[in-house]
């Protein structure tokens, strides 16, 4: 599965460079996100309970941030086992544009998926990747900006 898209957020690029490396951030704008632990500056780990059709799973993980240059641009990568449910492994390259006052974050996914969550097809998983990942830039783009009003 590939997704690739762009989201303007109200606050200036260092703000949210630092959200995007905030766990307590990212914890709370991750949809079913149990627990984001920084392991250290580049490696995390999380556990995350979703819904994909009929199948419920609890993803338990560890997430990689690399090729980091702050505050413009990093990979970030990881692998999730969910038990009889399957896996799901991947990474997106995320990067941050000045656009006046405000930034533009551009992503392109890259993912797999296997077990039981992968007999599901391509159509529901392609529609719920999409929603989680509007959710997550909801979610995001409010927490960035509440925290660069309370800042200024």
């Amino acid at each position: 599965m590939d997704m690739t898209g762009e989201e303007r957020i109200a606050a200036p690029r260092d703000a949210v460079w630092a959200a995007l490396n905030d766990p307590e951030i990212l914890k709370q704008c991750i949809p079913g996100c149990q627990s984001l632990e920084m392991k250290s500056p580049t490696e995390l780990s999380a556990v995350v309970k979703i819904r994909i059709g009929p199948v419920s799973a609890s993803f338990t993980g560890d997430v990689i941030l690399s090729n980091i240059n702050a505050p413009e641009s990093y990979t970030i990568s990881g692998e999730g086992k969910g038990g009889i449910a399957g896996f799901a492994k991947g990474g997106a390259d995320v990067t941050l544009k000045d656009e006046g006052a405000e930034t533009l974050l551009v992503y392109d996914v890259k993912a797999q998926i296997g077990g039981k969550l992968a007999q599901l097809g391509a159509r529901l998983i392609d529609s719920t990747s999409k929603k989680l990942a509007q959710q997550f830039f909801t979610d995001f783009t409010a927490a960035v900006q509440a925290r660069a009003n309370g800042a200024a």
